[in-house]
């Protein structure tokens, strides 16, 4: 898990990880494995269509010309033409998903890498739990996103995966949001209202982004089912529950 401070940050460790693809791919060809399973992230798109709040569903062809994420969305592309190349090539069959903005229970919640939802949920229910009256929040809030339920990120994923399609797919819900819509959304599951410091200086990502789900749903005939709000509801539950108790993120999960 990477959060955008993260991302913006280790720009050079991101990159590293193409020699994580690299070696796996070469290890199936080695090794004579039936199928090999690659998930980018929607940091490939082209930067240009994603300056505004708000945007288009970004369609899977929005990755050309080729514009990704300084660092981070680079590797990711490059590694889904290395997935390209190794079925045209050697004849390995390659699975690619581009996931956008996963969350859900489980994840990371603190330590920087966690993603929106998780950090919101942890801020709030941490001024809930002792009566503070104000968190902070990156960038003027009106940046959009669109957030996938865990559930839902594992049905789509094995549905592509055990098909017999071959091209790259988008996995993400197009319930598109702002950053402050969601603190709307947070703030009624904790009941709990807050007023909002906004850092302008914090890495804020693109403007706006989304996913069009139109070639899952016709190849597949499948889409994310689990509203936003639904799954911050069992999010920001699970994130209390482990505040409560004292948790912390490296309990349930791991940065390698």
């Amino acid at each position: 898990m990477g959060g955008m401070g993260f991302i913006e940050n280790n720009k050079a460790d991101c990159m590293l990880s193409v020699l994580i693809n690299t070696n796996l791919l070469r290890a199936c060809l080695g090794n004579k494995n039936n199928k090999y399973f690659f998930s980018p992230s929607a940091c490939v798109y082209n930067g240009t269509k994603q300056e505004k709040t708000f945007v288009p569903g970004l369609k899977e062809t929005d990755a050309y010309p080729a514009d990704p994420e300084d660092g981070y969305g680079w590797e990711k592309l490059f590694s889904e033409r290395m997935c390209r190349h190794f079925t045209e090539d050697f004849g390995l069959p390659t699975r690619v998903i581009r996931y956008h903005n996963v969350y859900g229970p489980l994840g990371t919640y603190d330590g920087g890498r966690e993603k929106a939802p998780a950090a919101l949920s942890r801020k709030i229910a941490l001024a809930k739990m002792n009566n503070q009256n104000e968190i902070e929040v990156w960038g003027d809030g009106n940046q959009t996103r669109s957030f996938m339920f865990i559930d839902d990120c594992l049905e789509g994923t094995k549905k592509i995966f055990n098909s017999d399609l071959k091209d790259v797919y988008n996995l993400g819900s197009d319930e598109q949001v702002s950053i402050n819509q969601m603190i709307d959304m947070i703030e009624e599951i904790a009941d709990y209202k807050v007023n909002r410091k906004y850092l302008l200086d914090k890495p804020k990502g693109v403007r706006g982004r989304s996913s069009d789900n139109t070639k899952i749903s016709l190849d597949l005939n499948w889409a994310p089912s689990i509203s936003l709000k639904d799954g911050l509801k069992k999010t920001y539950k699970w994130i209390e529950e482990q505040l409560k108790n004292g948790e912390n993120t490296s309990k349930f999960t791991k940065s390698y």
